[in-house]
């Protein structure tokens, strides 16, 4: 029997969720699996419901706006696999840990391919017979190096883009055509140590933790709404390269985790941060 998926995100109303799985009751659906929670600051009311069944998705829809108000947002969906492309610079591990997650078929998508703007991961990229493009900023403005990124995109129609230690920030225009739709993994426990060097940063402090931090890409850097974040101990005995070693396992653990998130629809932006879940 089919699944599908059922997102709504509304002001929060007394008799919601009597009234949402009410609908679903009556049109002879079944529920696998549910999750609510209301954010107390807004009063607003989030719902993630996977249903088995089929019926047709505007009557569906139709049944929903009837009993929500009429700010609600609905998402109706399938269960499957969504498109994605990748970009990476020239560090191998969070893009060698997705390429074999995607192998072994644990995470629910179709890498459609990798960009790169260095050319040193085109081996392994193509070890998993993923389409590998070289697209270099060299001798090229910003602007015209992300409309050969745009282009080469076109052909993919990824829902997302995953930054994969991608070294280079893009402008407020590209992000334009991705809006939250870009994942970037940040390699310090945001909002501490934005920008470059985080972990030169973090032992020049003296810190007893160093983290990752997941978050969607915005206008302004590093400060696009979290999805996921972890922590590692470290001490004294931790210099910078150490702490950026160390660091590498809880980069692609956390990469990994948001993307199954974001790809699973478990994820609801709300303002400036994330509902989770997971």
């Amino acid at each position: 029997m089919s699944k599908q998926l059922v997102l709504i995100d509304c002001p929060d109303a007394k008799g919601l969720v009597y009234n949402i799985t009410k609908v679903i009751y009556d049109l002879g659906l079944n529920i696998i699996s549910n999750h609510e929670y209301v954010d107390s600051n807004s009063g607003y009311f989030f719902m993630r419901t996977v249903l088995e069944g089929s019926h047709p998705e505007e009557q569906f829809r139709e049944k929903l706006s009837e009993v929500l108000p009429g700010e609600a947002n609905i998402r109706l969906s399938a269960l499957r696999k969504k498109p994605i492309v990748i970009l990476a610079t020239k560090e191998p591990h969070c893009l060698g840990d997705l390429l074999l997650r995607n192998a072994d078929d644990e995470l629910p998508c179709d890498i459609k391919a990798v960009i790169s703007n260095h050319d040193h991961l085109r081996k392994l990229t193509e070890s998993f017979e993923i389409p590998y493009h070289h697209i270099s900023s060299e001798n090229r403005s910003r602007e015209e190096h992300e409309q050969k990124i745009l282009a080469c995109l076109d052909q993919y129609e990824p829902d997302y883009l995953v930054l994969a230690k991608y070294m280079r920030i893009f402008t407020p225009q590209f992000v334009k055509h991705y809006p939250h739709r870009i994942i970037n993994i940040h390699h310090s426990f945001l909002p501490a140590f934005i920008g470059a060097s985080p972990y030169q940063q973090a032992f020049d402090r003296g810190v007893k933790i160093i983290g990752s931090t997941s978050h969607f890409v915005t206008e302004n850097l590093d400060e696009g709404p979290i999805i996921v974040q972890d922590v590692i101990p470290v001490n004294h005995t931790f210099t910078a390269e150490g702490m950026a070693q160390a660091g590498r396992d809880i980069e692609k653990n956390v990469l990994a985790k948001s993307l199954k998130l974001v790809l699973e629809n478990r994820v609801f932006i709300f303002k400036d941060k994330t509902i989770v879940f997971d």
